[in-house]
């Protein structure tokens, strides 16, 4: 058997083979479909895989260019660089990316600032700010980011100053907290550091000793050669002999 001719054209045509064989349906028109008569009077052109143009323009002279996909840039990618570049320690926040229903951006409203309705404050608000401030307000970039970034620093002052005063109304009732993370940090460091001390100390004794050794083995050389008798050398031997004057 062949393969499977799939074009739109042959829809019709092998279901009306179908329903000529009856093996759908005892009785032909129960077993047409709605869209039968459409495709008879109206048969479709076009294949089944629509294929997909190229929305760029590329260089014909280059074989290598022409199948490589588009690089797809969007505008807050040049101001995300912008703010991660000065703010690397805002990427080591912990942050929810997994949107529930899919619908985040129609409960937002960049005209009314950083803070939005169940979206945490993050650097991708200040790109979100500092994108409508440039649309609609008709800022440049550099001064959409000073101000964005002005509002942003005063919000996270505001967060810490919460932060600080809650753990402290906390304590004050009886709460404890066990260690936080910077706590924890300077554990593990003076662990580490404690435990390099006494890999130190033990690599010093191993040098001190490895060089007493060496001392100990020159010093029985030294002993050697000093209790060696000596050799009487004669000196005729090593003194040449005198030749007679006008030889």
């Amino acid at each position: 058997m062949g393969a499977r001719q799939l074009r739109p054209a042959n829809v019709w045509r092998a279901k009306n083979d179908l329903l000529k064989t009856n093996l759908l349906s005892t009785d032909k028109g129960a077993a047409r479909p709605p869209w039968y008569d459409v495709l008879r009077s109206t048969p479709p052109s076009e294949t089944l895989v629509r294929t997909v143009r190229p929305r760029h323009v590329v260089d014909s002279t280059s074989n290598k260019q022409y199948y490589k996909p588009q690089e797809i840039v969007y505008p807050e990618d040049a101001l995300r660089r912008l703010f991660y570049k000065d703010h690397p320690w805002e990427l080591a926040r912990p942050r929810m990316i997994v949107e529930l229903d899919g619908k985040d951006y129609q409960k937002t409203d960049w005209s009314k600032g950083l803070r939005q309705p169940g979206i945490p404050l993050s650097g991708e608000s200040v790109v979100q700010r500092m994108l409508y401030r440039m649309d609609v307000e008709g800022m440049t970039q550099e001064k959409a980011y000073d101000v964005t970034r002005r509002e942003f620093y005063r919000l996270r002052q505001e967060e810490e100053i919460a932060r600080r005063v809650t753990l402290e109304e906390a304590r004050h009732v009886g709460a404890y907290f066990g260690l936080d993370r910077r706590d924890i940090a300077m554990k593990l460091e003076n662990n580490e550091f404690e435990n390099w001390k006494v890999w130190a100390a033990k690599q010093a004794e191993l040098r001190a000793s490895s060089k007493d050794d060496m001392l100990e083995d020159n010093g029985m050389e030294d002993a050697d050669d000093r209790g060696a008798p000596e050799v009487e050398v004669d000196a005729a031997v090593d003194t040449p002999a005198q030749l007679p004057q006008g030889a």
